[in-house]
C-alpha cells in the first residue's frame, strides 16, 4: 500500500490550495483518512481527518478555512485550504488508518511522503 500526495506549493496570503492524497496498493477498504502538518520538534500536527462515512474533525487553527474530503470508492482524500496564512507554511502529510487489505488481514496506519505548503506575505 502507497500513499502519494499532490498539490502542494507556492500562494500568497488569503489564497487558496487543495492537496490530494492518494492510495494504492491491495486496498480493500479504509476506516480513516486525514491530513497532518510538521509543527515544532518536527512532531506531526492533526489538520483534520474524515472517517470512512463521512465524519470529519478539524483543528482549531483550521477551522472554517479548511475543508477535508474523501472519495471511498477512489481511496482518497482531498483537503482544501482557503484564506491561508504564513503559519499554513508547513510540510503537509496525507495518512490512512484502518486499512483491511484485499487479500485479508489489516494494516494499522500508512503515511503519505509530505507535500510543502508555503504562503507567502
Amino acid at each position: 500500500v502507497q500513499l502519494q500526495a499532490s498539490g502542494g506549493g507556492l500562494v500568497q496570503a488569503g489564497g487558496s490550495l487543495t492537496l490530494s492524497c492518494a492510495a494504492s496498493g491491495s486496498i480493500g477498504s479504509i476506516n480513516d483518512m486525514g491530513w497532518y502538518r510538521q509543527g515544532p520538534g518536527n512532531q506531526r500536527q492533526l489538520v483534520a481527518t474524515v472517517s470512512r462515512s463521512g465524519s470529519t474533525n478539524y483543528a482549531d487553527s483550521v477551522k472554517g478555512r479548511f475543508t477535508i474530503s474523501r472519495d471511498n470508492a477512489k481511496n482518497a482524500v482531498s483537503l482544501q485550504m482557503t484564506s491561508l496564512n504564513v503559519d499554513d507554511t508547513r510540510v503537509y502529510f496525507c495518512k490512512a488508518v484502518g486499512i483491511r487489505l484485499s487479500g485479508g488481514g489489516w494494516r494499522s496506519e500508512y503515511w503519505g511522503q509530505g507535500t510543502l505548503v508555503t504562503v507567502s506575505s
